[in-house]
């Protein structure tokens, strides 16, 4: 730490220094005309002779990123947002302004004008004619041969673990075409894209606990949004057959590798359409972006290969659990069930409903194994309030959750278009929110009225895309795809 602070004073040493020689260390005017991809691409096969006998001028800006002093000249190497790029200073050609070259540091953002030429290594190089302090650096970045190592220092600063490890950028390369992916997609569909509330005065559309705040003027209490379906089905009252929402949600959960209380969401609404063709239209989905990014359907995860070729297998959820060793009395007996969830050391709240337990019992034993894609289809109606029933079996609801690298990445459902049997099910989630569920459903008198209106026969998803881009990215932590992750304060 010391050693740290003692760099710091010398940087702002070099900061007084220049701004005593009448030398703006923030100069704003810089225009680049070439990058270091750019000038590679361009320029990465040329022979020395050509070089020398027809001189390309080029003017670049970036980041130093290493820095050898000979004396009489320098070499450095500088990095903009395409790569890097090495560059010559030697004292004969920069003039007097070379004196400035001890004024330069690791982290200092430089303007170059010069010339292309090769080293006797055969590097492309720029020989630099003049050059102009753009950003000085007051604090030294990680040591060049260890970089950024500590996993919360790089969440915390993630503007250094950007500059200092190449591989980080590129993920969040990834996970921008990998949106811009899935927005091609459903455009090409007959989606059409749409915002809807942050703050809602009801929270709803999953089950969730809401961040709350207040609005002043107003007087009134609000909510940031769990999700946007509510808001999303009243647009399919109104006539429009094919919406998405590609957005942020908020919930006020735990913090882990599969959680962030704030999360990306893409969800979709077609009208009729149901959970069926929803599972063959998931698939074209992922195929559709793996190929579109990657190029491939087989995709690296962890220690295993993730084959995103259709189609999917589909499991009926007590099914999976009677395939995975649940016993049958533990599927149909409500005090069995929590028995041997007990048994099994499995956290359950005390008023949990038989459903609830199956759950549990699911997300502990049966998650862990779906590695490859599989659609876990026919949940309990109490799971899911916004589901239409099975027409053969009421007790269901035509549902279905995507798993892919043991975790959920997808949720979708054919939608619940009968205000009747809304209206009982939301006053049943009122009631287990009495006795103590705080993840259930409110009561929305205007969604429930909107459905009054009529709303066609629709399928919903909601696709967690920070997930996906874990899945794509092959990233273990949702942290590693949010640039900028919820954290607890320093100490």
């Amino acid at each position: 730490m010391e050693e740290t602070n003692e760099l710091i004073e010398q940087r702002f040493k070099k900061l007084d220094e220049l701004r005593k020689l009448g030398i703006d260390p923030y100069n704003g005017r810089f225009t680049p005309d070439s990058t270091a991809a750019g000038l590679k691409a361009s320029y990465g096969d040329i022979p020395k002779e050509d070089l020398e006998t027809d001189p390309v001028n080029v003017a670049v800006a970036g980041r130093i990123i290493a820095m050898r002093d000979f004396g009489k000249a320098s070499f450095a190497h500088i990095q903009d947002a395409t790569g890097k790029i090495q560059i010559y200073l030697k004292k004969d050609v920069i003039g007097e302004k070379y004196s400035l070259i001890k004024k330069l540091d690791i982290g200092d953002i430089i303007g170059v004008n010069g010339r292309l030429f090769r080293t006797k290594t055969n590097e492309l190089t720029v020989e630099v004619r003049d050059f102009v302090f753009l950003s000085k650096s007051l604090r030294p970045l990680p040591e060049k041969w260890h970089g950024l190592k500590d996993i919360e220092l790089r969440y915390r600063q993630r503007y250094v673990d950007l500059i200092v490890n190449p591989d980080v950028k590129e993920v969040f390369a990834k996970r921008s075409a990998i949106i811009k992916a899935m927005r091609d997609f459903f455009e090409s569909h007959g989606f059409i894209e749409v915002e809807t509330p942050m703050m809602h005065p009801i929270p709803g559309g999953a089950a969730a606990k809401p961040f709350k705040t207040h609005h002043i003027a107003l007087g009134m209490d609000l909510y940031l949004r769990i999700a946007p379906e509510l808001y999303l089905k009243r647009l399919l009252v109104g006539g429009y057959e094919r919406v998405f929402e590609l957005n942020k949600n908020f919930r006020n959960e735990g913090i882990s590798t599969k959680h962030n209380p704030e999360f990306t969401m893409l969800e979709f609404y077609m009208a009729y359409k149901d959970y069926n063709f929803l599972m063959s239209f998931t698939e074209e989905i992922f195929s559709y972006v793996a190929n579109s990014v990657l190029g491939t359907l087989k995709v690296p995860y962890g220690d295993v290969v993730i084959d995103l070729t259709p189609p999917w297998p589909r499991i009926p959820m007590l099914d999976a659990l009677k395939q995975n060793g649940v016993p049958d009395d533990v599927i149909t007996d409500p005090e069995k069930a929590k028995k041997w969830a007990e048994s099994k050391k499995i956290d359950i709240d005390k008023g949990a409903s038989h459903a609830k337990v199956l759950d549990e019992i699911f997300k502990e034993f049966i998650e862990p194994e779906l590695v490859q894609p599989v659609f876990i289809i026919d949940y309990p109606v109490e799971l899911s309030p916004l589901a239409k029933r099975k027409k053969d079996n009421p007790d269901l609801v035509e549902r279905f959750e995507l798993f892919i690298a043991s975790r959920e990445i997808a949720n979708a459902f054919s939608e619940l278009n009968d205000p009747v049997d809304q209206r009982e099910r939301f006053l049943k989630q009122v009631e287990a929110k009495k006795k103590g569920d705080e993840e259930a459903h409110w009561m929305d008198e205007d969604f429930v009225k909107a459905l009054e209106y009529g709303m066609p026969p629709a399928a919903g998803e909601g696709i967690g895309i920070d997930r996906l881009i874990m899945l794509l990215t092959n990233s273990q932590s949702i942290r590693d795809v949010i640039l900028f992750p919820q954290l607890k304060p320093e100490q």
